[in-house]
């Protein structure tokens, strides 16, 4: 096992000019420490490495609740698909992410810090070609908080498919459920 790249960083909780294609630009074929520290490094050393010994490369993105993990990863996929000049190249980060809302619904809950916390851990493996263009990606999510179902901190909510299914209620296909209000239902509501 070999440890690579370190990278600390910290959600600013707004957004930042650091991010655009142009940052991008400017670090692709850059040297790791020839450039500040920046997730868009670390995403280039992952794709130099992976041309270079044509070895599978893993980043991993790990924090609490609201450090900005998945816009981490985001921004990470934008860098593979904008360097790699793939013909995906339409927000590929966006169709990874966006490609299971029912996931989403199912495995998010509000939080103290995060009014939409993923309560699972998630897997994302990009695909490339043998011109390390990206050719497709698989997400697998995995530890849902199973806890979150029976039991939530003060000020905290259960997963948000609840609530969805509770103001559906009303929706003639959803009256076989005998759904109600949320409240009636016992789910903390806020």
């Amino acid at each position: 096992l070999v440890v690579g790249i370190i990278l600390v960083a910290i959600n600013p909780y707004k957004q930042l000019p650091i991010y655009g294609d142009a940052i991008i630009h400017a670090y692709s074929g850059q040297n790791m420490g020839d450039m500040d520290p920046h997730i868009f490094a670390v995403a280039e050393e992952a794709y130099k490495q992976m041309a270079r010994n044509n070895k599978n490369q893993s980043i991993i993105v790990s924090g609490e609740s609201g450090a900005g993990k998945t816009v981490s990863a985001r921004y990470t996929m934008r860098y593979f698909a904008t360097v790699s000049k793939s013909s995906s190249n339409a927000h590929v980060e966006d169709k990874v992410l966006a490609s299971n809302p029912i996931t989403e619904a199912v495995g998010n809950a509000k939080t103290t810090r995060n009014d939409n916390s993923s309560r699972f851990g998630k897997y994302t493996e990009i695909s490339f070609d043998q011109s390390y263009q990206i050719i497709g990606a698989n997400m697998r999510t995995y530890l849902l908080e199973k806890s979150r179902v029976v039991f939530q901190s003060e000020n905290e909510r259960n997963y948000h498919i609840f609530y969805q299914l509770c103001a559906s209620a009303m929706q003639p296909e959803y009256k076989h459920l005998k759904l109600g209000r949320s409240r009636e239902n016992n789910l903390l509501f806020i």
